[in-house]
């Protein structure tokens, strides 16, 4: 089970927002590649950034704070990266730069037939960012809810040869309310591929639960919140994930 910290940019910055609303946001720095430095150093395995400002507009908008990211970063652990990612180039200039996988989101619900390309230029580079609420699944900056249920969207991705699902639960990201273990143990169960949990990890007993269903498939979980806040003491999380792991 990976900790895996979140980097979300936003104008540059290092921040976190409150269920996905751009004008509810916390800044916890204004370096992000230091940030980012601060987490390999940390013992961190992978690292998950996310360019808010590109979700929203659907095009790449903090490029060059990413770069410094990977320059800090890459060669030491994986990168993985979503965010106004709309079209094949983007996915080859984020990959030369660096970045290990790139994950679509609003892109891959709205547009499968891109997804599939994805999946076949790319093979092995591809994740796929389901966020939800109340088992729909929502685009566009969580701004607007979709018909489509989440598992059954997951199963879809996953034939076309998505390298993992990353499972956001819309109600808890960034409210510190504890991780949906229900709901996704359930996204795991239906898959074969990798899940990475995301949205609401609080504290240990968050990390305690999810290693518990590691074995359905949950490979991680992206904090955020938690680790910059406090409550959540990163080291002493991953030291735990391994411990249970064992």
């Amino acid at each position: 089970m990976l900790i895996i910290p979140a980097i979300d940019l936003k104008d540059g910055l290092c921040v976190r927002l409150r269920q996905g609303l751009m004008n509810e946001e916390t800044v916890f720095s204004d370096s992000p590649a230091e940030v980012a430095n601060t987490w390999l150093k940390a013992g961190a395995r992978r690292l998950h950034l996310v360019d808010l400002n590109g979700a929203f507009v659907g095009k790449p908008i903090n490029e060059s704070v990413i770069r410094a990211i990977l320059d800090e970063v890459a060669g030491e652990i994986p990168v993985q990266l979503g965010g106004g990612i709309r079209d094949l180039d983007t996915i080859e200039r984020y990959l030369d730069d660096g970045v290990d996988q790139v994950i679509l989101g609003t892109a891959a619900v709205k547009n499968p037939g891109f997804l599939h390309d994805a999946c076949n230029a790319f093979p092995g580079h591809v994740m796929v960012g389901l966020d939800a609420r109340d088992g729909l699944v929502a685009v566009d900056g969580w701004s607007k809810l979709t018909g489509h249920d989440v598992v059954d969207l997951a199963c879809k991705f996953q034939d076309y040869g998505v390298e993992a699902i990353i499972y956001t639960d819309i109600g808890r990201d960034g409210m510190l309310a504890g991780v949906n273990i229900d709901a996704t143990m359930r996204l795991a169960q239906s898959l074969t591929i990798p899940v990475i949990a995301s949205g609401g990890v609080t504290n240990l007993e968050d990390i305690k639960k999810l290693c518990a269903i590691s074995k359905e498939g949950v490979m991680g979980v992206i904090t955020g919140r938690a680790i910059y806040e406090g409550s959540l003491d990163f080291v002493e999380a991953q030291k735990l994930a391994d411990r249970l792991d064992d």
